[in-house]
């Protein structure tokens, strides 16, 4: 539960950009370490894995 007296003052339009930034820094970070789990455990898998029968 928050405390009712805390207010929060506006970001300026400096943090906002700087904030967008940063979240986009992050998702694209976050992108590339699952592509790269994706492609180390295809190739520890091995080529046959895609050859598979089902």
């Amino acid at each position: 539960m928050q405390d009712p007296k805390i207010e929060y003052r506006p970001l300026t339009p400096e943090e906002e950009a700087r904030r967008r930034k940063r979240s986009v820094a992050i998702a694209l970070a976050l992108g590339a370490m699952v592509l790269l789990f994706f492609v180390l455990t295809i190739a520890k898998l091995g080529p046959q894995v895609l050859s598979r029968p089902l």
